[in-house]
């Protein structure tokens, strides 16, 4: 069956159907609904790989790992096994959530790079399932106003920060790891 198929007909899948699926595109799957995902931008690679090279760098020698998309993220494993995300970069401590397929459960921390296509995914559906699965800081990056929202978990809640300009970002999950946003934005 085709995807988009299985959309107007508002079936559910879970991972298991999401492995079955031989497609050339990739998705993910959202409390069994799948979208599909584009190729991303220049700027968003541009920024993927500034914040991703300067955790990494951060890590050289840490228990941590970071993680670029593609790589799959099983949010509800445990229970119905609907949601499978991939999160451009995200920060897994615990080596016992990771498998040659991906990460089963929460990362410790998850940054979404939105572009106009996924904002509302990112910033609403996502956001809700990152905090019900208890993803312990969630970044929203913008690189067209060139801010970052942190998500930090509290309490079962999100506190958000809003960054911008030449601000330092604290990564509360990796003390002492700071991101310049003159390092993820620098100005040409």
């Amino acid at each position: 069956m085709e995807i988009n198929e299985a959309v107007q007909k508002y079936e559910r899948y879970t991972y298991a159907d999401y492995c079955s699926w031989n497609d050339e595109k990739r998705y993910e799957l959202i409390d069994g609904i799948p979208y599909a995902l584009a190729a991303p931008s220049r700027s968003h690679q541009k920024t993927s790989m500034q914040i991703s090279s300067i955790i990494n760098n951060y890590l050289a020698g840490k228990p941590c790992e970071v993680f670029a998309a593609p790589f799959d993220v099983r949010l509800n494993a445990d229970t119905l096994d609907d949601t499978v995300v991939q999160p451009d970069i995200l920060v897994v401590c615990d080596e016992s959530k990771l498998n040659e397929k991906g990460c089963i459960g929460a990362p410790d921390m998850v940054v979404e790079i939105i572009s106009p296509s996924t904002s509302m995914r990112d910033r609403v559906l996502k956001l809700n399932r990152y905090l019900l699965a208890g993803v312990r800081e969630y970044w929203i990056v913008d690189p067209d106003d060139m801010t970052v929202m942190v998500h930090i978990l509290k309490n079962g809640e999100y506190v958000i920060n809003a960054y911008g300009g030449d601000d330092e970002i604290p990564v509360h999950v990796l003390k002492g790891c700071v991101i310049n946003m003159a390092e993820v934005f620098p100005i040409n």
